[in-house]
């Protein structure tokens, strides 16, 4: 297609979500998004195991937050599954982004932890949009491309002759 003042991009070249550049931009994302997972998980995990003894303590204190006493409850009385929970979750949903498996499901797992810290945190000096809001953004984002599909194992897991049997099963893929 020759150029066109009116429209200087309409050529093969395109941002399109089916087209190749969109595809891999967004399997790039979806990796980074999982190594970022990944390494604050694996080194929770290197540095304290199983015990993430912080978590709790840390919920603990979140008395004067927007979430009120919901968090100061969940660390005193859920800290059996905080402590070992964060960085377990965290490093398996950055593995599961990273390789493209069941996408959606590990995204909405980093979805809900970046939406605790996002309303946790509260440190709302510079308005809601912060770093924590951006890493939700970021998961959302996987979940609603169906980032697996792209370059990842999703891709492959969809065309199994389970998932055409229950095509339910890809709302947890992609």
């Amino acid at each position: 297609m020759a150029y066109s003042e009116t429209n200087p991009l309409a050529e093969n070249f395109g941002f399109d979500v089916g087209g190749p550049i969109a595809a891999y931009w967004i399997a790039l994302l979806r990796v980074i998004t999982g190594w970022w997972f990944f390494h604050a998980g694996v080194t929770k995990l290197i540095e304290d195991g199983l015990n993430f003894t912080y978590g709790p303590m840390y919920m603990q204190e979140m008395t004067g937050t927007a979430l009120g006493p919901i968090p100061v409850w969940m660390g005193n009385n859920l800290a059996w599954l905080i402590a070992p929970g964060v960085p377990l979750f965290e490093t398996l949903i950055g593995l599961a982004l990273i390789a493209g498996a069941f996408v959606r499901l590990a995204a909405l797992g980093g979805a809900f932890f970046m939406t605790l810290f996002w309303i946790g945190n509260a440190g709302f000096g510079h308005g809601v949009v912060n770093s924590d809001f951006m890493g939700l953004l970021l998961f959302v984002t996987m979940i609603v491309l169906g980032a697996g599909r792209y370059y990842g194992l999703d891709g492959i897991l969809e065309k199994t002759g389970l998932v055409k049997a229950n095509p339910k099963l890809r709302y947890l893929l992609g």
